[in-house]
């Protein structure tokens, strides 16, 4: 992939330490959250092992697939200080607080895993690519 950022390994032992540490600290706002995610298309870790990868599309539209899984289609929302997802098919929220890093994000669960950290591991801007039903899409 051309223009992948990828991540240092030692993230990994940031992690063990991320909820403690995120709580401390204000997340994102929608505003800043748009900005910094739209047009990427990120992988994200848990507990040091890749958990999945999200394209964020303008209008506040995603694509998100665990790793070596199908692709599932969504939008993303403000409630508060989190940053909500609903994926079709799903009625179900996914609200998450995100941090700002300096060039990389940690997130952390609210509904449906509390205490479930993801860190940001690489970034690029090519488009997600989509295993089963949604291949070439």
């Amino acid at each position: 992939m051309t223009g992948m950022k990828l991540f240092p390994a030692s993230l990994a032992a940031a992690l063990l330490l991320m909820p403690v540490i995120a709580k401390a600290e204000p997340p994102m706002s929608a505003e800043a959250f748009d900005t910094y995610a739209t047009g990427k298309t990120m992988t994200y870790s848990l507990a040091g092992r890749v958990y999945g990868t999200e394209e964020y599309l303008p209008g506040r539209r995603v694509r998100w697939a665990f790793t070596a899984d199908i692709c599932q289609f969504g939008s993303w929302y403000q409630q508060g200080e989190d940053i909500c997802f609903l994926y079709d098919g799903d009625p179900e929220p996914h609200c998450w607080k995100f941090w700002d890093r300096g060039g990389w994000l940690d997130a952390l669960a609210v509904t449906d895993a509390p205490d479930a950290g993801l860190s940001e591991v690489a970034e690029t801007e090519e488009p997600l690519a989509c295993a089963g039903p949604d291949v070439g899409v």
